[in-house]
């Protein structure tokens, strides 16, 4: 009996003790602006507390946090790890969050239960009566973007295709005929029934070539053309920089410089 009153208090605590160590921020406009709204506890309905359906965006200091879009944590619900969350439009929960409370600590959960995260892992500003001291960096690395596509459209001339048909029969008589007559003109004798022979064979040569090869006019088209080019703006800056002996590493949207302020944790302050 007292071993198991011990095991319910100690799961009891400990259940306490994650709660306490959770805390979330919602704003009430995109990119951490406007009204504010903490809270490190559960909240079953944010009509209570005058902020429902009016997230924007949200960061998460620490712990793993369920909002849902209905009060006492009812209708589609996702899953925020720690990070920033500029705006809250990619996950479908913009001004639609109505309850919030912490995941448990230890449940397995599927991936797609989870909202992406943006690439800043922190919250750069300075909280109220916050200590900061500076930590110095050790190495910065720029990471620049996706390469630049650049496209356009072009007039092409295109040649016509040309076509081979068969032997033209009717050119080939008309020609041998034609051949015929103006070799008979020619000389006298055995010379003369040459040349009508000759003249005939030609011209039936080429009466029969005539109209057999056919190409079409040439045409113009629109061609669209396109080329890359390598991107040289960065997306972010990921940093490493040293603190009470302990390296951390952070992706900050803007190049540090020797140093960076950080809070006790060692998190990164603006």
């Amino acid at each position: 009996m007292k071993l198991h009153l011990k095991s319910t208090v100690a799961l009891a605590l400990l259940g306490l003790a994650t709660v306490a160590s959770a805390q979330i921020t919602f704003y009430e406009n995109e990119s951490f602006l406007g009204r504010t709204f903490l809270t490190d506890k559960p909240v079953e309905n944010f009509a209570r507390h005058g902020f429902n359906d009016r997230a924007s965006s949200v960061i998460v200091d620490r712990g793993r946090w369920e909002v849902c879009e209905d009060a006492r944590y009812a209708g589609r619900c996702v899953v925020l790890r720690p990070g920033n969350y500029d705006t809250l439009k990619s996950m479908g929960m913009n001004n639609r969050i109505s309850s919030v409370h912490p995941a448990d600590a230890h449940a397995n959960m599927d991936d797609d239960v989870y909202a992406p995260t943006n690439v800043s892992a922190y919250e750069y500003r300075r909280r109220p009566n916050e200590r900061l001291q500076q930590a110095p960096v050790t190495s910065v690395r720029a990471v620049v973007g996706p390469p630049n596509e650049r496209c356009w459209v072009e007039r092409q001339q295109v040649a016509g295709a040309t076509t081979r048909g068969g032997p033209n029969v009717g050119g080939a008589i008309a020609g041998a005929l034609i051949g015929g007559i103006l070799g008979h003109q020619v000389g006298g004798g055995v010379g003369k029934d040459i040349a009508t022979v000759g003249g005939a064979a030609a011209g039936g040569y080429i009466g029969s070539n005539v109209g057999r090869n056919t190409t079409a006019p040439s045409t113009e088209h629109d061609v669209r053309r396109c080329e890359k080019t390598p991107s040289a703006t960065p997306t972010y800056w990921d940093v490493t920089y040293k603190y009470r002996g302990q390296t951390h590493r952070v992706q900050m949207s803007k190049e540090p410089g020797r140093t960076i302020l950080v809070n006790r944790n060692g998190d990164p302050r603006d």
